[in-house]
């Protein structure tokens, strides 16, 4: 089982212009994706739809993905960044979601998101965050 293991950060309205430096620096490829031209702005007030849901850098070494808190609550050591696991197969992130949970704490149900790709949020009981994902349409 390989495994890619990704940063996610967290910022406070300012995940763009952090994620624009962060590109100036390491280079590659920035994908963006506002609150208020995305399928879930309607699960959000329109105070954030200037903010970042999500945005993904992408060089020939590393991804970097990122979004802005978005009513999730203040920043506080310890939530401003997230482990994310790329899976290889249903089973897969079946299994890691119901290890990583157990004795833990479940954010986000694992299911279908609307991007198309399997995904869950949850907590470790050591407290560490971890986000999975498999993406269905490129492995089916």
């Amino acid at each position: 089982m390989k495994k890619a293991i990704q940063p996610y950060l967290h910022f406070e309205d300012n995940c763009k212009e952090a994620m624009q430096f962060y590109q100036s620096i390491f280079g590659g490829e920035l994908e963006l994706m506002v609150v208020g031209e995305s399928p879930a702005k309607e699960e959000f007030t329109a105070e954030y739809h200037h903010q970042i849901l999500h945005s993904t850098l992408r060089n020939e070494d590393f991804v970097i993905m990122a979004s802005d808190t978005c009513g999730m609550g203040p920043r506080n050591q310890g939530n401003t960044v997230q482990l994310s696991l790329d899976c290889s197969s249903e089973d897969e992130i079946n299994t890691l979601y119901q290890v990583l949970s157990k004795d833990g704490q479940i954010v986000s149900d694992l299911k279908e998101e609307f991007w198309g790709d399997l995904f869950a949020m949850v907590i470790d009981k050591f407290g560490v965050q971890w986000m999975m994902f498999f993406e269905i349409k490129k492995n089916r």
